[in-house]
């Protein structure tokens, strides 16, 4: 493990641009597009290569999708205590994203009437200009999942499910040499409404959801995390074909601002959870307290020394879960935490301040927030019912969080009577004959001879 720090303002900017990790996304370019082309032009016998080849399962074409007696086996095989708490989150996350889903609705804009969002016009109005909204879900979409992260399947499958989208094709690589996906991730998206389910991990599936291929469905848009490969490939997917995607999510990162008043546990216990994300994953403290930046490194080098303990007793894994990630520990005033923080754009920013609304009154750039001492990041990523699928590597700038908007798209509707267009034919017909569309001008004229 190493953290480093530094005085927010000597920071340089490639520093900066370590910090965010724009640069490792864009060094695996040339191997995603080796990869994306061998999808394009062989479909499934890519995939069972490249599966091989990365995964180290080898299967036959036929065994890419997931079978209905494999979703039986592994609802059978679930423990039921774990059964319970994914139901219990699938309930929440769906709640949550009910709330988003929008209206559709009509009404007049002209001197007559309309019921509020119902479109029904009263009986004798005249002059009527309708104008509306109609809310209409993508037909097919690809959610990708990271190897067995069944929240994941969760909050990507149930907004797409609120939204109304007919096919859900969902992609997540083995785990097991034999193929077999985790029970947890296969119940949690058949729970959530996933129309298919394929054994396919990496830039491949996303080139596979993208391109389709003669088992794996094409679709309009991709969502879902992933590491660097896969983040890559969706970016570069989206700019050489028309499937869109949501954001570039992933590697996972979050930003801490926090004062005097903060428990340095607290804080280094939120720092390695993000770690357990990987090598790529950023954790970083923003503080204006010499003495909590103290604190907080020795509870980091704490966690390491448990860590080589873990190891000695040879416990496999424990070193890449807590240590594996970048840790950074930043000090300045708290305007320069703010200031700093809005530059970032973190995926996940936690506020841990005497008077966190205050704070949150100047953030402007953030994927999700979490106030106070006993909002962790882990409670968002699993149970609240707000989407843990959020924009990184300063993403958050321009996009928002996944949501139901996400899988619907919107169209206008206008409805003018005679009364209604006669009250606008005038400036209709300057404004387009001022710009030189004279047949624009008369489509209009010829209904008033």
């Amino acid at each position: 493990m190493r953290v480093r720090r530094a005085r927010i303002k000597d920071l340089s900017d490639a520093e900066k641009a370590e910090m965010r990790g724009l640069s490792e996304i864009e060094s695996v370019f040339p191997a995603v597009r080796e990869i994306v082309e061998a999808v394009k032009e062989r479909g499934d016998a890519a995939l069972v290569e490249l599966t091989e080849r990365f995964d180290g399962v080898k299967l036959q074409p036929s065994e890419l999708e997931v079978s209905e007696a494999e979703l039986e086996e592994a609802e059978a095989s679930l423990d039921p205590a774990l059964k319970k708490s994914i139901e219990f989150a699938a309930e929440a996350i769906r709640k949550f994203h009910f709330r988003q889903k929008s209206k559709s609705w009509f009404e007049d804009f002209g001197v007559g009437g309309v019921e509020s969002g119902r479109g029904v016009v009263r009986s004798g109005s005249k002059g009527n200009i309708f104008l509306g909204e109609v809310f209409v879900p993508l037909e097919r979409v690809g959610v990708y999942v990271p190897s067995g992260y069944f929240s994941t399947a969760l909050m990507c499958v149930i907004p797409a499910s609120v939204a109304g989208v007919r096919e859900i094709a969902v992609c997540t690589p083995p785990q097991r040499k034999d193929g077999k996906i985790s029970a947890s991730v296969l119940f949690a998206a058949r729970l959530a409404g996933a129309s298919r389910i394929f054994k396919v991990g990496g830039a491949q599936a996303i080139a596979a959801l993208a391109f389709g291929t003669e088992t794996i469905p094409k679709v309009q848009k991709i969502v879902g995390p992933g590491n660097v490969f896969v983040t890559a490939a969706k970016m570069l997917l989206r700019s050489v074909r028309r499937t869109e995607i949501e954001f570039p999510a992933g590697p996972s990162e979050v930003l801490i601002i926090a004062d005097a008043s903060a428990n340095p546990e607290f804080i280094a216990a939120d720092m390695l959870a993000q770690a357990e994300h990987g090598t790529h994953s950023k954790a970083i403290l923003l503080t204006d307290d010499e003495r909590l930046a103290n604190a907080v490194q020795k509870e980091l080098e704490l966690a390491e020394e448990q860590v080589e303990r873990a190891e000695r007793a040879e416990k496999e894994g424990a070193r890449e879960s807590a240590g594996a990630g970048q840790f950074w520990i930043l000090l300045g005033s708290m305007e320069e935490c703010v200031e700093f923080a809005n530059e970032y754009a973190p995926e996940h920013l936690e506020i841990v301040v005497r008077e966190p609304f205050e704070i949150l009154r100047g953030v402007k750039n953030a994927g999700s927030v979490f106030l106070g001492a006993f909002s962790p990041v882990a409670a968002g990523d699993y149970a609240t019912g707000a989407n843990h699928v959020l924009p990184t590597a300063g993403f958050a700038s321009l996009f928002s969080g996944l949501s139901v908007h996400d899988f619907m798209r919107r169209m206008t509707v206008q409805m003018l009577d005679a009364e209604g267009l006669r009250k606008i034919k005038d400036a209709v017909v300057q404004l387009a004959r001022a710009e030189g569309m004279e047949m624009h001008a008369r489509s209009v004229e010829v209904r008033f001879k």
